[in-house]
């Protein structure tokens, strides 16, 4: 009993430790200002503009790590849009490119979070190259 009480106790110190709950790449997107900041291992790496939900439509905000990953994804919601680059953090929201550059920088999105293509591909090999688990998005309004 008295080493399962210590087992426990350790998995919970292991898990909630600091250093542990550290993700090498964190994205955070700030609705109101309409930009997306890139950390790698605690150093701002990019900024970019970007594309949340427009009126009528809301993009989630908190903290997630990515659900999934697709090179090339296509909506089947709103009538096979492809969706380049995605990356899922919550349901059906996720980050991806867009080809509406012109309106980055001001809500436009269903929900999602946009970015124009080369922006979208250099966040996502951040992620294939550190992981899911070892990422973060955080969306602050």
């Amino acid at each position: 009993m008295r080493l399962l009480s210590f087992v426990v106790g350790l998995a919970v110190l292991v898990v909630t430790s600091p250093a542990m709950a550290k993700s090498p790449v964190v994205a955070k997107i700030d609705i109101s200002s309409q930009t997306m900041n890139i950390f790698v291992n605690g150093v701002k790496r990019h900024t970019f503009p970007v594309s949340t939900g427009k009126r009528g439509y809301y993009t989630p905000t908190g903290s997630y790590l990515p659900q999934r990953i697709h090179r090339m994804w296509y909506s089947r919601k709103y009538k096979m849009t492809p969706m380049p680059y995605s990356i899922f953090f919550k349901g059906g929201y996720a980050i991806h490119a867009t080809k509406e550059v012109k309106r980055l920088g001001r809500p436009a999105s269903h929900g999602c979070v946009r970015l124009a293509q080369n922006h979208a591909k250099t966040l996502y090999k951040l992620v294939k190259k550190y992981g899911l688990y070892k990422t973060k998005i955080i969306v602050t309004q």
